[in-house]
C-alpha cells in the first residue's frame, strides 16, 4: 500500500478554506472531504488539521461553533468568513503562479 504524499507546504490553509467554501463542516469531515476529492492522494493528519484550523480561526478566515453531529456527538463546525473567501482567492492565485513557474522549469529542464 503506497504511502500518501505530504501536502505541499503552504497549501493546507488553502485546501481547508476551499473545502469550507462548499459549506460548514467539522474537522474530521474536512479531512475526509479533502481525501475523497483528491481521490485518496491527500491525507490530512489530525496533528496538522486542528492547528491549521486554529490559525484560520485566529486570522478570522473562518468562524466555529459547537453543535451536535448526526450521531449525537458534540462537534465543532467551521464556516468560511468573507475574509476567508478573500484569502482563499489570494492563496489560489499565488498557488497558480508558483505552479506555472514549476511547470515551466520542468518542461524546459
Amino acid at each position: 500500500m503506497p504511502q500518501s504524499p505530504d501536502i505541499p507546504p503552504g497549501t493546507l490553509h488553502m485546501l481547508i478554506l476551499k473545502t469550507l467554501q462548499a459549506g460548514p463542516l467539522h474537522g474530521y469531515a474536512i479531512a475526509q472531504r479533502i481525501h475523497l476529492i483528491s481521490e485518496d492522494v491527500l491525507q490530512v493528519e489530525e496533528g496538522s488539521l486542528y492547528p491549521a484550523l486554529q490559525r484560520i480561526l485566529v486570522k478570522g478566515w473562518a468562524a466555529a461553533e459547537w453543535t451536535q453531529s448526526e450521531t449525537g456527538r458534540r462537534v465543532r463546525v467551521y464556516k468560511i468568513t468573507p475574509a476567508g473567501r478573500k484569502q482563499l482567492g489570494a492563496e489560489i492565485s499565488e498557488f497558480d503562479r508558483v505552479m506555472k513557474a514549476v511547470y515551466k522549469v520542468i518542461e524546459t529542464a
